[in-house]
């Protein structure tokens, strides 16, 4: 097997550019700096191992190469490593939570647990010094301790307590290297031991913990950090943010008892030791030495008795998160780095050992996102890589050049050549942080918004300012911008403004200035798009905001500061419009294209505004946030287009033209915990994504493979039958055959003698009432836009309307319009919470005659005739003509209808219950 015969170093010879998917991980930027970085191999292969969201990521630091190991769905929340760098065990926290362990030589995960803790997932993890054992910790607020023979294929611990609340959350534990049946965890302020049996296949699950907790001393400890078993194993030492150690002293020799004691013993605290002012954030035991970190960056060596030997630090070294040390031992240095201290004083261990020890290169990573590379015949801290400590939500790739930019709310701006993938130029800005980026189009400017409303215009090369910053916006600038012909600048910000800036000739010379700001909006702002129009090369400037409107500005009208906007349309009537892109030029009209909360891409005539057809977009758990049309590569099909997407967590791409076959589209998990943003390169092979809060931003290679997806799929109308219940063969299909025809019988007459024409069409006036017939209740508005979409469908290329429909394209407009995800008793529920109030007994209720004038004279307003006929017909009594001026919002005759059969308070369950007659799912 791949595991049997891998050796270290192995991952990165095999092929990565086999893979026939999509869209493929090529590389990841950032790391999540506040779990451990491990250093896996030392010297002439100095590799780290170290995570990126959800993703491990062992890299080549010498050669720059990466391989990555996926397999988590959630952000990873705890890793641990063998002793020998080979078995790395990896767990997260979410939904479907899972424990992996891999194999690092080869990158297999050989071993998957999928109900460790399924529901609140890991916050700590260890491995025993053996490679047999895995103790985990919980993440949930009644903590469970397992233990579990990795080896073994099931999926039941060997052994597992559960901690009582009071313990305090423990997010620290490691196994006793010379006993695997003992461990330790920690909290803040609690201390647990814990001693595991397991004889004649009898488990007890018993709570051996030891609770040992600051109360026990008299003096000041500080909040606990870390725990760590003593090399000479009769002591434990636990570090604390007062710079103290504490020592417990443990029975020795401890043997396996035959049962587990009935009251913890054996664990007494003896003494608290001040080592130092500063705070401990890390303790570890390597050999016969006492290594500590702190939270000014040094790292001292002790032996046994605690006693001093070496100091390393430096000034550029933040609070340490995590010290890895190397297998390989290097020649003893001449003198120690960072102290007056002499190499070696006396000590009870063999100077031998800790002489051995001392000579271990070692891996440093901080708190603020830096790793380093200490090696001890060195006096210096090799910086390996710093990166963002905070939110990455900016990201922006050169028109021209493999640059990519990425900016964090820590002020870090980056520059990466992503082809080579080395690092460019970087520039810190410590006012605020970077919210957005952009490049102009002719690859001289570099554009940024900030989270104080600043916008600076930058040299795309060197970073530095080519003008004073501006300061226009009243909130953090979250759109920005550059028109085609590098003129005009937009952004718009968090208070719903939209701002333009112009590039002017002053004084021989072209400069920026502020033009105009308008409140544009009263949401938030989603897209704010450029554009040419069509009659000439000017400049076109759109906002479309959450509150469905689209706004269109005229910049040529524009002063300063009065922003013209000569058009406002709303794009929807309930969904919200997420994001907004230019359409390809696929047939003789032209359109931009919106996705919006509930599943659907909508076509717009870019000059009418009108909406040419609606579609079922990607489904992939969360609405499309972002969109953009993919640059083509020199060697794609002129005639192939792609549309590049993030959801809330996945990146994808879709084929183009739009069609609603689910087949075309394709999404992989990106960033769990959210993406902020994308960006693709210029000669679309990559896509950048942006991870926000999880610190990280990924470089996915693109692959044009989904044209092989979407044949598989099924041609013509095949994937559209497979979307219906029961598919092509099923009764649902049969029904609406049968409506088809009931259609065409209604319209030649029920009674007539006369042969019958049977046709394949039915004209484009019936579609609504087909569509309610087989459960789907369009609103008037979205009926309207049915029979539009069919009737101006060929419009563009014959100038001549379509009256007719077959069963065919029937389908395909009943795929793409129907609710995404069906009729949800939530939606109703929300509607009672925002539009009723609390009854007696605590439910959201909807007075009788209120939910009678509100159909009346709210939204599409039924006349009281529709009114009664409509209610009457649900609830199963013959229509009554209603009483006269049915356009007014008199409810009497309605009322006087109903008032034996809907109740005076009416419920969301008896709106859907009693008076639409649907069933309610259990």
């Amino acid at each position: 097997s791949l595991v049997w015969a891998a050796t270290p170093g192995m991952l990165f010879r095999k092929n990565r550019d086999s893979s026939l998917h999509p869209l493929n991980l090529s590389w990841v930027f950032g790391y999540n700096s506040s779990l451990a970085v491990h250093s896996l191999m030392d010297g002439e292969d100095r590799v780290l191992l170290y995570v990126s969201s959800h993703t491990v990521v062992i890299h080549d630091i010498l050669r720059n190469k990466q391989f990555h190991l996926q397999g988590h769905t959630n952000v990873i929340s705890c890793l641990c490593v063998s002793e020998d760098k080979r078995w790395v065990a990896t767990a997260d926290r979410g939904p479907d939570a899972l424990i992996i362990v891999w194999d690092s030589y080869s990158g297999v995960p050989v071993r998957i647990i999928f109900e460790g803790h399924p529901e609140d997932g890991v916050c700590a993890i260890a491995i025993s010094q053996d490679a047999k054992y895995l103790v985990t910790i919980s993440a949930a607020t009644v903590q469970k301790v397992c233990v579990w023979r990795w080896t073994l294929p099931t999926e039941k611990p060997i052994c597992s307590t559960e901690l009582k609340p009071e313990f305090g959350h423990q997010d620290y534990v490691i196994f006793n290297p010379q006993n695997p049946h003992e461990f330790v965890s920690n909290s803040k302020t609690q201390v647990i031991f814990y001693l595991w049996v397991s004889r004649q296949s009898q488990l007890w699950d018993e709570n051996t913990a030891w609770l040992l907790s600051p109360q026990t001393f008299k003096c000041l400890v500080g909040q606990f950090s870390q725990s760590v078993f003593h090399a000479n194993n009769t002591q434990a030492l636990t570090g604390t943010s007062a710079g103290k150690l504490v020592v417990w002293d443990m029975d020795n020799p401890r043997t396996l008892p035959e049962e587990l004691p009935a009251k913890p013993h054996g664990i007494t605290a003896t003494k608290v030791v001040s080592m130092q002012k500063e705070s401990l954030t890390v303790l570890k035991v390597l050999e016969s030495c006492i290594v500590t970190g702190d939270v000014k960056g040094q790292v001292k060596f002790y032996d046994g008795q605690l006693r001093l030997l070496t100091i390393y630090s430096h000034d550029k070294v933040g609070p340490i998160q995590s010290i890895s040390f190397s297998t390989i031992l290097r020649d003893p240095p001449s003198a120690p780095l960072g102290s007056s201290q002499p190499f070696l004083t006396s000590c009870s261990d063999s100077s031998n050992s800790v002489s051995l020890t001392l000579n271990r290169n070692f891996i440093l990573s901080t708190s603020d996102a830096t790793m380093f590379h200490v090696a001890t015949d060195s006096t210096n801290f090799e910086r390996i890589t710093k990166e963002a400590k905070k939110a990455v939500n900016a990201i922006a790739c050169h028109p021209q050049e493999p640059f990519v930019a990425v900016g964090s709310h820590c002020g870090l701006l980056k520059v990466w050549d992503y082809k080579e993938t080395q690092y460019l130029v970087s520039r810190i800005f410590t006012e605020a942080g970077i919210q957005c980026l952009s490049y102009d189009p002719e690859g001289h400017f570099l554009a940024a918004g900030f989270t104080d409303g600043s916008v600076y215009i930058l040299d795309a090369i060197s970073l530095q300012s080519i003008c004073e910053e501006f300061q226009f916006s009243q909130g953090p600038v979250t759109h920005i911008s550059f028109s085609h012909d590098s003129k005009y600048l937009a952004t718009a910000d968090e208070n719903y403004s939209v701002t333009v800036y112009k590039r002017v000739l002053q004084n021989g010379s072209r400069c920026w200035e502020h033009l105009a700001g308008l409140d544009s909006h009263y949401k938030p702002i989603r897209s704010i798009l450029f554009g040419v129009h069509s009659d000439s090369n000017e400049p076109r400037l759109l906002s479309l905001g959450e509150d469905r409107q689209l706004v269109e500005y005229d910049l040529n009208s524009s002063i300063k500061d009065h922003l013209v906007v000569t058009h406002r349309d709303r794009l929807e009537q309930a969904a919200v419009p997420l994001c907004l892109t230019w359409y390809p030029q696929l047939s003789t009209e032209s359109f931009f294209l919106t996705a919006n909360n509930c599943y659907k891409m909508k076509l717009f005539n870019t000059m009418t505004k009108m909406c040419r057809k609606t579609l079922l977009g990607p489904t992939y758990g969360s609405p499309l946030e972002k969109i953009q049309i993919l640059p083509r590569t020199s060697s794609a099909d002129p005639q192939q287009h792609y549309l590049v997407y993030i959801t809330k967590d996945k990146v994808g791409l879709q084929m183009l033209p739009v069609d609603g076959n689910p087949h075309k589209s394709s999404a992989f998990i990106c960033h769990p915990d959210g993406a902020s943003d994308f960006a693709t390169s210029h000669d679309g092979r990559y896509i950048f994504t942006a991870g926000g809060k999880d610190r990280t931003f990924m470089k996915w290679k693109v692959n044009l493979a989904l044209d092989a997806a979407a044949f598989l799929g099924g041609e013509d109308l095949i994937p559209f039958y497979n979307l219906l219940d029961g598919g092509r063969e099923g009764l649902f299909f049969r029904e609406l055959e049968d409506y088809f025809y009931y259609v065409q019988l209604c319209r030649q007459g029920i009674k007539t003698l006369e042969n019958r024409q049977v046709s394949t069409h039915i004209p484009v006036e019936e579609i609504p009432s087909v569509m309610r017939a087989i459960g789907f209740y369009p609103s008037e508005e979205e009926t309207e836009e049915m029979i539009n979409e069919v009737k101006f469908s060929k419009y563009a290329d014959t100038g001549e309307e379509v009256t007719e429909i077959n069963l065919g394209d029937f389908i395909k407009l009943y795929i793409n319009h129907r609710p995404a995800l069906g009729l949800s008793m939530k939606t109703i529920q929300r509607a009672f919470q925002v539009l009723g109030y609390d009854n007696e007994k605590g439910d959201k209720v909807i007075d009788r005659g209120d939910f009678l004038s509100l159909l009346q004279c709210r939204g599409e307003r039924m006349t009281e005739d529709e009114l009664a006929e409509c209610l009457t017909t649900l609830l199963g009594r013959r229509p009554r003509k209603a009483g006269s001026e049915p356009d007014t919002c008199d409810t009497t005759g309605a009322a006087a209808l109903t008032e034996e059969e809907i109740p005076e308070e009416i419920t969301a369950e008896i709106f859907v219950a009693d008076i639409l007659g649907l069933p309610i799912a259990e």
